[in-house]
């Protein structure tokens, strides 16, 4: 066993007791990759790792508690699942079930290193209590203890391309020899079968034996979906997990091998799950040789199908734009159908331009990208022209149709699913499989529902991408494309449009040259993301040119005047600074816009809190007052827009102070380094739901 191995025995082993500890049914501790994109389920107590592998890779920017733990570095509490279904909708499509959950973060120092979930059975209380609080508490610095101790390792399970737990470890196995209770058992013309938490068989009736055409022997202490591959049925799954999950029995029917429908009740408890057999047609005898070993059976039945189905489309609904729908449909598709390799390709000027792949080397892909339609031996191409799929069951099959296909990607097995909205082409989803595989008809029809709900994700997200970029070049326009060379002043701006949503917003700033020693700084948001904000903002920029150089608060009351007369219905916060170069002196006025921070030569930081008028475009009449202060040698000023330091569920003047305590920690090298170190925490996420605009304006030390 490997050092990353034994780390992952440690937190299973972690796992195990934070259950106890927290009377839980279930533990799952997932670390966070690399590069901090997705969280990865590395210990899992409570369930066998095949009833989780749906939950085995979170997208960080997923919208569910886990991964909300781990974004906002908090600990989430949902105590039902009516309160998941109004918080997190998504969540409670995929996991239908009765239970609480409590998401923590593991952290180390500042650093998130993953998350730990808790799932208890059935409802519980609004609020966590303290002591349940404080389970959870220690459970993650248990974790992290780990985590630390082995930093490698840690860092080989974080980047590991499969996150799913290895096999279970083992539970109870009934000793060798009947007891009078298996006896009894025996004798009973139902079947049962037990197994521990880990999905190991801990005890099989003869009649359960028989029914599923093993030895009992054969069983007895074999991981189940090992021992019986085709229970990997998504209904079975499904039906297992929510057996565990919220300790209530359930009932569901499988197609075994034979194609006889087996009916089997879940039975569950703190210590695994009894399982009761019997055929759907009432008898309980499988009617055939004891211990005849059956062929595994490549296919869901219909109700999984549709499982896979519903997953996918409660995915896309969180899709926007096409690099979402190539992440959301792989990680998706691909565990369902057990595919090795997918690929995306959309319709671009009489050809098909690949937009996402997982499962093949770059070089293999370039070679397969930009087929013309006029391409017959293009597979993807004769898929999208007939918009019929195509199946390749073997590389022999494949060979007949285009050689250089198995030779380029070494793959088995291929479909090719053309993608198409309302008879026009969208695009090609293909999935490969490394070895040979049969496409019956209902895994045909299942794939087609797919590619359905595939294309008019792909359709939308592509609209949304053309629109989203066309409103940042919109908006990039309005902003100045360079800002004026001052002598006596270094300058440096940023600006983050939102990563959410279409619409341009109204974020601006800008820096006047008035004259040889006046420099005029201003900076704004117009209320709201629209075209209508958009085009405001240029005209007040406009606005606010005319009037540099006169008092600030008049400046902001011209100003005023022209946004209330223009009568758009939107109001804009401003902050109009005045510089005076030759006193080393700074004037300014405020129409409601958060306040500019003033960093002192010796990093001391404060937060400037001019009297802070009407907004813009409220009352034509406002009269805004000027306030002065001094500027130093070796200064710095930072005007910023509200996107930068708002935070849900936090107050605005603590984010103010967190970034006044940024700007004191930053090194001062130059403005740029100073305005990247400022908006650096907001560029790596994508989920930002407002524009940033900064302006940072620094003046040379004394000496130089």
């Amino acid at each position: 066993m490997g050092a990353a191995d034994s780390l992952r025995e440690l937190l299973g082993s972690a796992a195990d007791r934070s259950v106890g500890e927290a009377g839980a049914s279930v533990c799952a501790v997932y670390l966070l990759s690399p590069h901090r994109e997705t969280l990865r389920l590395t210990a899992l107590s409570g369930l066998p790792a095949q009833v989780a592998t749906h939950l085995a890779r979170l997208p960080l920017a997923d919208p569910i508690p886990p991964t909300e733990a781990a974004r906002e570095r908090r600990l989430v509490w949902v105590h039902s699942q009516t309160e998941l279904a109004r918080r997190y909708p998504r969540a409670a499509l995929v996991m239908p079930y009765d239970f609480a959950l409590a998401a923590a973060p593991v952290t180390s120092g500042p650093l998130v290193r993953g998350v730990l979930v808790l799932l208890w059975p059935g409802a519980h209380p609004y609020r966590l209590s303290a002591q349940a609080r404080d389970v959870v508490d220690s459970a993650c610095r248990r974790v992290a203890a780990l985590l630390d101790a082995d930093e490698e390792s840690s860092r080989e399970l974080s980047e590991a391309e499969e996150p799913v737990p290895g096999p279970p470890r083992a539970g109870t196995v009934r000793p060798g020899g009947a007891s009078a209770a298996e006896e009894c058992l025996d004798r009973l013309p139902e079947s049962y079968c037990s197994l521990d938490t880990g999905g190991r068989v801990t005890f099989v009736s003869d009649s359960a034996a028989d029914l599923v055409g093993r030895a009992a022997g054969e069983l007895c202490g074999a991981p189940l979906w090992e021992a019986l591959p085709w229970l990997e049925d998504p209904t079975f799954v499904d039906r297992y997990r929510a057996a565990a999950i919220s300790r209530r029995p359930t009932s569901a029917t499988v197609e075994r091998p034979g194609h006889q429908q087996l009916d089997i009740d879940f039975h569950p408890d703190p210590t695994g799950v009894s399982l009761r057999l019997t055929l759907a047609d009432g008898t309980v005898s499988a009617d055939r040789p004891p211990h005849e070993h059956l062929a595994g059976a490549d296919r869901p039945t219909r109700a999984g199908s549709l499982y896979d189905v519903m997953h996918l489309a409660a995915s896309l609904t969180e899709a926007v734009g096409v690099q979402d729908v190539v992440e959301l449909a792989s990680d998706r598709i691909m565990p369902a159908f057990d595919a090795q390799g997918f690929v995306l390709s959309v319709v671009e000027a009489g050809k098909l331009h690949i937009v996402g792949h997982r499962g093949y080397r770059d070089e293999v892909v370039s070679r397969l990208d930009h087929p013309p339609f006029r391409d017959e031996k293009a597979p993807t191409v004769r898929a999208l022209t007939t918009a019929s799929p195509l199946f390749f069951v073997s590389p022999e099959e494949m060979a007949r149709f285009n050689p250089d296909i198995p030779r380029l990607t070494g793959r088995a097995a291929w479909a090719f699913l053309p993608l198409i909205v309302s008879g026009h082409p969208v695009g090609c989803c293909v999935l490969s499989f490394d070895r040979p595989r049969p496409f019956d008809r209902d895994k045909r029809a299942v794939l087609a529902s797919l590619a359905a709900l595939l294309a008019q994700a792909l359709d939308r997200a592509r609209l949304y991408d053309t629109e989203h970029q066309l409103a940042q070049e919109l908006q990039t326009a309005l902003l100045p494309t360079s800002l004026p060379r001052v002598p006596g002043l270094e300058v440096a701006a940023r600006y983050l449009p939102t990563s959410r949503g279409m619409d341009v917003g109204g974020d601006f700033y800008d820096l006047i040259r008035c004259d040889e020693t006046t420099v005029a700084a201003t900076i704004g948001d117009v209320q709201g993301h629209s075209v209508t904000a958009a085009a405001l903002m240029g005209q007040l920029r406009t606005g606010v040119h005319a009037s540099a150089g006169a008092p600030c608060g008049e400046v902001l009351a011209r100003t005023n005047r022209l946004l209330t007369d223009l009568d758009t219905g939107l109001f804009t916060s401003c902050l109009y600074l005045s510089i005076d170069l030759a006193r080393r002196r700074v004037h300014l006025a405020s129409a409601g816009h958060p306040p500019p921070l003033l960093r002192h030569p010796d990093g001391r930081t404060e937060v400037l809190e001019p009297p802070s008028g009407l907004l813009l475009g409220i009352d034509p009449a406002a009269e805004y007052q000027t306030t002065e202060v001094s500027l130093p040698p070796g200064a710095v000023l930072a005007l910023y827009t509200d996107g930068l330091v708002e935070t849900p569920g936090a107050h605005l003047d603590d984010g103010i102070a967190d970034l006044a305590c940024r700007l004191s920690r930053a090194p001062h090298r130059s403005m740029d380094d100073l305005a990247d170190a400022l908006v650096r925490p907001h560029e790596r996420t994508d989920q930002r739901q407002d524009d940033i605009a900064l302006l940072v304006i620094g003046t040379p030390p004394e000496d130089g």
